[in-house]
């Protein structure tokens, strides 16, 4: 962080200056994610790399003559739909926030953009909302995901647990849009594959007591078992019952049971599990690490998909000239996929450089962006194993 507030020390001169002028926009972004709820312990990390590339176009001044970006932020619990849809509409209609960088899970994601975003003809950008429904919801071509869809997450999950050896498994999955959607995206991919998947059952969250679900997916057997869950919330209780029963003791993990908490809740007992998330070792990710220092966890899940998204969702309004999202939302896929100047974490004032002098940018970002289809990320994954107690990366994917 000191270095990227180094690097643009001038920049940032320039831009006070045209504030002192007084002609200046400011423009709001909402940074809609779970603040509380099931992935409580990622959207910390997950705000602050939205927010970074915020500070970084405000501090060049560059965007629209010298506009400053404020982030402003609301809860979407990432479970209550009818919550998280208060909360879009406050941003929309009481901060006037011209983008949302958000939601987070799939489902509220779904709700803010049926009942919200569209309504309001404001541009959303999730970094992580992952359900293959997403894909074909109408969005008026206002939606657009820095994240990829569990179809492709399916598959990587397929293929590491039986390049493992992995061949029967169980599932539990959070009964919702995303646990449900990744659930039946895994099971067609490993069937399909030669694997076989002895049970696939919903688990609710916010239970005391996981016992009676462990107990079916320990009848059921299985050489793994694969929580597609919240690391927060039940996914969490399935682990710790399947542990203290001795159902199980090695699990697969996907994208919402991966942080820290598995480290701390678990440690050593969970050793040789596995799991995913999304993730790359392109030059893009260190560059982002470099610019975030130890102001926070660049590698957490999700956070350098925050990045992306709010940065892509500012160089769109560069290069429509305009923050209306009714404007700019014609201009998110063509900043972020070639032809162009290519385009990393930290260069954002480089990119409204070359946009204001009439030229292309291709938005790498810090995951490799290349927005596919409806305009979702085409997917790369970090493959994990816990080892010795702690997370640790296997290879990219």
């Amino acid at each position: 962080m000191k270095k990227l507030l180094a690097a643009t020390a001038v920049t940032a001169l320039t831009a006070g200056t045209a504030f002192a002028g007084g002609h200046a926009e400011e423009i709001k972004l909402g940074v809609i994610l779970g603040f509380t709820g099931p992935i409580e312990s990622l959207t910390p990390q997950m705000a602050s790399g939205a927010e970074l590339a915020m500070a970084e176009v405000t501090e060049s001044g560059a965007l629209l003559g010298g506009a400053k970006v404020t982030p402003v932020r609301a809860d979407s619990t990432c479970i209550d739909a009818g919550a998280a849809t208060a909360a879009a509409e406050r941003l929309i209609t009481g901060d006037g926030v011209k983008g949302i960088m958000g939601a987070d899970c799939s489902g509220v994601t779904g709700a803010i953009l049926a009942n919200v975003a569209v309504a309001n003809g404001v541009v959303m950008i999730s970094p992580s909302a992952t359900s293959p429904a997403l894909s074909t919801a109408e969005d008026n071509g206002l939606f657009f995901r820095t994240a990829p869809s569990d179809a492709r997450q399916g598959v990587v999950m397929a293929e590491i647990l039986l390049e493992q050896g992995i061949k029967e498994v169980a599932v539990t999955y959070t009964n919702n849009d995303y646990g449900k959607g990744l659930a039946d995206s895994f099971e067609a991919a490993y069937t399909e594959r030669g694997g076989k998947v002895t049970i696939n059952a919903a688990h609710e969250d916010g239970k005391a007591d996981y016992s009676a679900e462990v107990g079916a997916l320990a009848s059921a057997g299985g050489d793994r078992l694969v929580v597609a869950g919240y690391v927060d919330q039940g996914g969490s209780g399935v682990v710790r019952a399947a542990i203290d029963s001795g159902a199980f003791d090695t699990f697969h993990f996907p994208d919402g049971m991966i942080s820290d908490v598995l480290e701390s809740r678990f440690g050593s007992e969970i050793d040789g599990s596995t799991g995913q998330h999304p993730g790359t070792d392109s030059p893009g990710a260190a560059k982002f690490a470099e610019i975030v220092g130890d102001a926070f966890d660049a590698s957490s899940p999700f956070t350098p998909e925050s990045y992306d998204a709010a940065a892509l969702i500012m160089l769109a309004m560069q290069a429509a000239g305009s923050s209306d999202p009714a404007v700019y939302k014609d201009h998110v896929l063509h900043v972020a996929n070639a032809p162009g100047e290519p385009i990393y974490p930290g260069e954002l004032a480089k990119a409204l450089k070359i946009i204001a002098e009439g030229g292309d940018v291709d938005y790498v970002g810090g995951t490799a962006v290349e927005l596919i289809g409806p305009g979702e990320s085409a997917g790369n994954y970090r493959q994990i194993e816990m080892k010795g107690g702690e997370i640790s990366t296997v290879q990219y994917r």
